[in-house]
């Protein structure tokens, strides 16, 4: 009778975690349904709609060139973006444990919010499931293995919600006509090849250093400090982004590659690497 309950069990389990997976991803889209009904509340309308070039004028140089090699003149303004990626995320805080992942973002530029919706896979038929979010002034990490068992649940304002605003802004090199200064962002010279680059969103301001190689395109984008959660704490940590193989995307140019890592003491450590699948814009009218 113990053999037999046994092989029953087991012949079981196929089925009781098939249950179980196709409920988590049907709770995780109803969630993820719920932030972007949130991201679409607080659109704001948006008062400059076309491409003006006469507001380059005294910007930093290295930022003129950018906005004038990567946008046309005239040209609608971006207020959102759809975006989908695929890549490697790595699931170590201290060396390399890469695994694939692919992940759907939305992106509103007024006001200033996104939400991403990531599928990391870290065994077969084990899936983590990830939102990262900025919603009018705060910010949202969730991830739950199959959806359902939650490993970090986080949401507010402070470090967290500006962490995801330097993401928003490092990010916009996917949606540039977000970084003219009409649409909210202030720059400040450096030297001819970078430029600090500040948003602010009601009580959240952030800055972060954009430098620029040969050809004029961002190359990468700096915060002094950015939150790092270590053992369920926020830690003040040096990040970067790197960003290259530019193409032209519905008239502008844009990268379809990047990597983000963290500047650690004992050195740099890279997690997240990613390509750009698909980008679908929505224009100002």
């Amino acid at each position: 009778m113990g053999l037999t309950l046994l092989v029953i069990l087991l012949l079981a389990l196929p089925a009781v975690y098939g249950v179980a997976a196709a409920y988590g991803a049907a709770r995780w889209a109803a969630r993820t349904r719920a932030l972007r009904a949130r991201l679409d509340a607080g659109r704001m309308p948006i008062k400059q709609q076309t491409v003006d070039f006469s507001e380059l004028e005294g910007l930093p140089g290295p930022v003129q060139r950018y906005l004038r090699a990567v946008l046309t003149e005239g040209q609608p303004v971006v207020t959102g973006v759809a975006l989908q990626h695929t890549g490697t995320f790595n699931m170590s805080t201290a060396g390399a444990q890469w695994k694939p992942f692919t992940s759907a973002q939305w992106v509103s530029v007024h006001r200033p919010g996104f939400v991403w919706n990531g599928r990391v896979a870290l065994l077969p038929g084990l899936p983590a499931r990830v939102h990262d979010a900025y919603l009018a002034g705060v910010g949202v990490l969730h991830a739950a293995l199959l959806g359902l068992i939650a490993v970090a649940n986080l949401r507010g304002g402070d470090a967290l919600a500006e962490g995801e605003l330097m993401r928003y802004l490092a990010e916009a090199v996917w949606y540039p006509t977000a970084l003219l200064p009409s649409q909210g962002v202030t720059w400040d010279a450096v030297d001819d090849h970078a430029a600090y680059a500040t948003l602010t969103d009601g009580a959240v301001a952030i800055t972060l250093l954009f430098t620029f190689n040969e050809q004029g395109l961002i190359d990468t984008v700096q915060a002094e400090a950015r939150a790092r959660m270590v053992d369920g704490e926020s830690v003040p940590t040096p990040w970067h982004g790197r960003f290259w193989n530019y193409e032209t995307r519905s008239g502008m140019q844009v990268p379809l590659e990047g990597a983000v890592a963290w500047e650690l003491p004992d050195g740099e450590q890279p997690y997240w690497r990613g390509r750009i699948t698909q980008l679908d814009y929505a224009w100002a009218q």
